[in-house]
Order: structure tokens, then sequence, then C-alpha cells
């Protein structure tokens, strides 16, 4: 039989479940210890408040995104690889959407927070730059430094997005389906579009056949 896990896990997985379902703004410390069974005080001895265990999620979505944001370390960058890039980074997003539903709120509550994710934004900012410079070097995207700068910037305003979209115009099912994850990451492939080297043309056009979607699924909206 697996060893229970510790408490303080528990708070944070429980934490993590409650704040995607329901809304940070929704969920106090006390929603967080009757859903586990346990004393408010016994949560408290973990997390003296709400605001320490969101910053301990976001220390876990941080540590995530920057393990897969990187170029690859012993090889050259190729075509396939934006796909393995947006799916991991739209994974992650999805497995921590309430920092995006309300990120606005998150970081007005919290100014430590608030500093701590402009150091993340640039950091990711900085290695996504680096990864389309990737792509320019092995002659599949053609860009120079200030379009460079410009792609990673929209790509990043469209995936930090995405999931806040979807809340709006979704039927706000709790898992994230393939359909939507797929048009997300067509998002970020159609950006690119007018960048793409001839000699990559056909093998970019297939990875955006094998990811573009119909928008109309995503868009469900109540019959009157």
């Amino acid at each position: 039989m697996a060893p229970r896990p510790k408490t303080r896990d528990r708070i944070i997985e429980a934490s993590l479940a409650l704040f995607n379902a329901q809304g940070e703004r929704n969920v106090t410390t006390n929603h967080i210890a009757a859903h586990l069974g346990i004393s408010p005080g016994n949560l408290y001895y973990h997390f003296p408040n709400k605001q320490a265990i969101v910053a301990e999620l976001f220390g876990q979505y941080e540590s995530r995104v920057d393990q897969f944001l990187r170029l690859p370390p012993a090889r050259e960058i190729q075509v396939q690889d934006k796909a393995l890039y947006l799916e991991a980074l739209l994974d992650a997003m999805w497995a921590y959407r309430f920092l995006h539903r309300d990120l606005e709120g998150l970081l007005d509550a919290n100014r430590e927070l608030a500093q701590r994710y402009q150091v993340f934004a640039a950091r990711c900012l900085q290695h996504a730059q680096a990864i389309y410079r990737g792509f320019v070097v092995a002659g599949i995207l053609v860009m120079d430094d200030a379009q460079t700068e410009a792609l990673a910037l929209n790509a990043w305003i469209i995936l930090t997005s995405w999931v806040r979209f979807l809340g709006t115009v979704s039927a706000g099912a709790d898992q994230l389906d393939q359909l939507q994850l797929r048009r997300g990451i067509y998002q970020v492939l159609a950006l690119e579009s007018g960048f793409v080297a001839p000699a990559a043309r056909e093998a970019v056009a297939a990875l955006q056949r094998e990811y573009f979607v119909e928008l109309e699924p995503l868009l469900q909206v109540p019959s009157s």
C-alpha cells in the first residue's frame, strides 16, 4: 500500500483543484480545510494564509515551464519541436489555469508574487526569443531581431490569454479537450506563417493542418 501523502502535499493538491474548479477568489482556507477534513489550525500550521498557498503553486508552475522552455542542448532545433514546446506550455497553463483566469487580481493582492511573475515573464520572453532565433539558424524561419522579439511577445500574449478565452466562450468543462488545446497551438503557429523559410513551408504547413480545428465547436453559444 502506498504511503498516505503528507498533509502539506494534500493541502497543495486540494487547493489547486479547488482554485481551478471554483476560482481562487471563491475559495477560502476554511473551504480547503473542510474539503480535506482537517482543522483550519492544521492548515495554518503548514501555510499561514491563502497567499502562501498561491505562492507555492506559482512556484510549481514556474519550475514546470522553466524545465522545457529551452533550446535542445545537443542538437539543432526542428519543425516538430514547435508542437512539443506549445503543447507543454499549454498543458502547464491549463494545469494551473486559476493563475491565468484572474492573474491581475492575484498580482494586485500580492506584491511579492507580482515581482516574481515579472521576472518569470521576462525570462520566458528571453527564452522564447532564443528559441525563435534557433528556428532562424536552423533555416526554418526567416526573421530579423525586431521580428523575433515581436513574434515572441505576440505568442506569449496568446498563450497566456488562451485559458481565459476558453473560460469566456466554452461550457467550462473541468478538463481541456483536445480540440481546445490544438486550436490554441494553431493560433501561435498561424502567427509564424509569414516568416517560414521556403524549404520548411511544406513541413510547417503539415504541422498547421495537424493542429487546425474549426473555431465553431469552441464557441458554445447557449440556445435561446
